[in-house]
């Protein structure tokens, strides 16, 4: 797909956030430029509108800004995994590490059922803790996760290793 916007051009680099030593990829500036916003989630939707996707799960909460548009396009519904006391009911809890400490992610008992086809949609890919907890979540409520899919991969940081065995798409990568 032949892009007429630059995303790159788009993602800022902040130095030394959330602590020192991270170089943090900004997209604010994508997402508030209309044609950079559609270009991302075109990129997306033109990658996985073949595929058969029952639920875009996306990752709290620059991947909402991504999945929830893509849910919408491909036609599917749309599932959030949230940040410990955010969720009202009945949920799952999984911790997991990321480069600059320690989180955990809630999804509730019911947001998928078992053998459903999901795709998991976040911002960036880093170590790939975030999102290997994601997909130990669907696993207890027994989805199939098809893929995991990010629009910025920071390659040094490895985290694909951490999603073995179900592929990983990047538009981006550092």
């Amino acid at each position: 797909m032949k892009l007429s916007v630059d995303l790159e051009a788009l993602i800022r680099a902040i130095p030394d956030f959330p602590i020192p030593g991270i170089l943090f990829r900004d997209i604010t500036p994508l997402l508030k430029d209309a044609g950079g916003f559609k270009a991302a989630i075109d990129v997306f939707v033109e990658r996985f509108k073949n595929e058969e996707i029952d639920r875009i799960v996306a990752i709290e909460a620059r991947g909402y800004m991504l999945g929830a548009p893509l849910a919408y396009a491909l036609g599917t519904g749309f599932v959030p995994v949230r940040k410990p006391g955010k969720l009202p009911g009945t949920k799952f809890v999984e911790e997991y590490a990321l480069e600059y400490g320690t989180n955990a992610l809630e999804i509730h008992d019911d947001a998928v059922s078992a053998g459903e086809r999901v795709l998991v949609v976040d911002d960036l890919l880093a170590t790939g803790g975030t999102a290997a907890a994601t997909g130990r979540l669907l696993s207890k409520l027994g989805a199939d996760v098809i893929g995991f899919a990010f629009l910025i991969e920071l390659e040094a940081l490895g985290g694909r290793k951490a999603l073995p065995a179900i592929p990983v798409t990047s538009f981006i990568t550092y």
